[in-house]
């Protein structure tokens, strides 16, 4: 990786800490925040953090940051956290059309987020990942092959962003001969204002109408990974979704694809006699049998594809590709098998919070299923979801918010129906003991909501971790 053409340095060492003596405004204190409220305050800013939530109910966030000189606001966003602001920093899920974020751009205050802080100042090669669905198991299984890469090496990989930790704290210790592989969502994207050298839009579908409320809006919000880059820089799309292949349009620089057949022109990945193949410019490399690919789904298929096309616009080797590919069983909450009960598989699927996900997840099993779906509706819609439902789907238990408003759907979709059982809970610990009781040995139990875990958890990570731990315990 030494002297990659896409490391861009940082205009000085100083950059990193120019903000002393600056007033800094950060909304939100969930995971991105709690980070730049620490990236700002080491940096010698004077910080205030501001969250709708009452006092005690962020006790935990507040003793993470207990070290440091911070002011906050709790309970709302009042205007007169502006007076004396320099900058405002929204965490991932604070709206950029917040009115006090609006209010900001009218007095001349810079709005900004952790990504895009991060993307100015890193000064390795950095890979962004984006999509509707995947980017978590695509920038996980990047990351792999470059840790296989670097092995041995002095270099290093850099995994985070929207997937585990922010990345702004590792800023002194990542080099220019490193590699970060950066998953970005649509909420960070929509404030942004410069792309990675190396991005990768993996599919567009919808999904977070909620906050985006149009799919022009969401589409448009996701594109911006690729509105900044320059003619130097890749862009890595998917050739089987067409909200990512219509994306091609926008490409300044170098065009890499993924998908099942191989691309008409250009480079890319694909499947031949059931090998993944890579080319590259006049090579066509074998890389893995599909055979050795142990993720469940053809969605999980494409996202092995999408991680070696996004290997291959880095130069990472196709040796470092399989051994990333070799034995990863996938990340949790992503189709997580829980256990066996009884002859009953059990999987965890809460990363699944639109409809879309859902069908991936139901289409990645041949058993018979007992689907737990429900939680909060993003205002996406479900009619695709009921019709696969009722053609596949043996016994359905309907937890949370969106549990009528999915059953109406279900019960006036046309077409045949084979559901056995249908069941409405108000949560999901009491559908988990109901699913206990209709299945049967060698059925499988697949918890895949189709709607976010806001309405009884904070997060779809915590929702997973509650589901393992009522399993567990049946």
């Amino acid at each position: 990786m030494k002297g990659n053409r896409w490391v861009r340095l940082p205009e000085s060492t100083e950059r990193m800490m120019k903000w002393e003596g600056k007033r800094v405004i950060v909304l939100g204190l969930a995971r991105q925040g709690i980070a730049l409220t620490r990236y700002f305050a080491k940096g010698g800013a004077e910080v205030v953090v501001s969250d709708l939530k009452p006092r005690e109910a962020l006790s935990e966030a507040r003793q993470a940051l207990s070290d440091l000189p911070v002011e906050y606001v709790f309970g709302g966003h009042p205007p007169a956290l502006l007076e004396r602001a320099d900058l405002l920093c929204l965490s991932g899920g604070v709206p950029a059309d917040l009115p006090l974020a609006l209010q900001a751009r009218e007095l001349g205050i810079k709005v900004t987020n952790d990504a895009q802080l991060f993307l100015e100042i890193c000064p390795a090669t950095v890979i962004g990942i984006t999509g509707s669905a995947g980017k978590s198991t695509v920038t996980t299984l990047v990351g792999r092959m470059a840790l296989s890469q670097f092995e041995d090496t002095e270099s290093s990989a850099w995994i985070g962003g929207n997937i585990g930790r922010p990345l702004l704290a590792d800023l002194p210790d990542i080099g220019a001969d490193d590699l970060v592989i950066m998953e970005l969502s649509s909420f960070q994207l929509e404030l942004m204002t410069i792309s990675p050298p190396v991005a990768g839009v993996l599919n567009v579908t919808p999904n977070h109408l909620d906050r985006h409320l149009t799919m022009e809006a969401y589409t448009a919000a996701k594109s911006r990974i690729l509105d900044f880059q320059s003619s130097e820089d890749v862009a890595i799309l998917g050739r089987e979704d067409p909200g990512a292949w219509a994306l091609r349009e926008k490409v300044r620089g170098r065009l890499i694809s993924f998908g099942w057949s191989a691309p008409e022109e250009g480079d890319g990945t694909y499947i031949e006699d059931g090998i993944i193949m890579l080319r590259l410019g006049m090579n066509d490399v074998e890389l893995s049998p599909v055979g050795e690919v142990e993720l469940r789904g053809e969605h999980n298929l494409l996202n092995v594809l999408a991680s070696c096309a996004i290997a291959g616009a880095v130069d990472i080797s196709p040796q470092a590709m399989v051994a990333g590919i070799r034995g990863f069983q996938g990340i949790e909450h992503r189709l997580e098998f829980v256990r066996r009960i009884d002859g009953v598989d059990w999987y965890n699927d809460s990363i699944a919070t639109s409809p879309e996900r859902t069908i991936a997840a139901i289409r990645a099993f041949d058993e018979p299923l007992v689907l737990l779906a429900g939680g909060r509706d993003k205002d996406l819609p479900w009619g695709d979801f009921a019709t696969l439902v009722r053609q596949r789907i043996d016994h359905l238990i309907l937890f949370g918010e969106a549990a009528e408003k999915i059953a109406q759907v279900i019960k006036t979709s046309p077409g045949p129906n084979k559901i056995q059982s249908f069941e409405v809970c108000d949560g999901l610990e009491a559908a988990v003991h109901l699913a206990k009781r209709v299945a049967e040995a060698g059925d499988v139990v697949l918890l895949a909501p189709g709607g976010t875990s806001f309405d009884e958890f904070n997060d779809f990570a915590e929702r997973g971790e509650a589901y393992r731990a009522w399993v567990e315990g049946l």
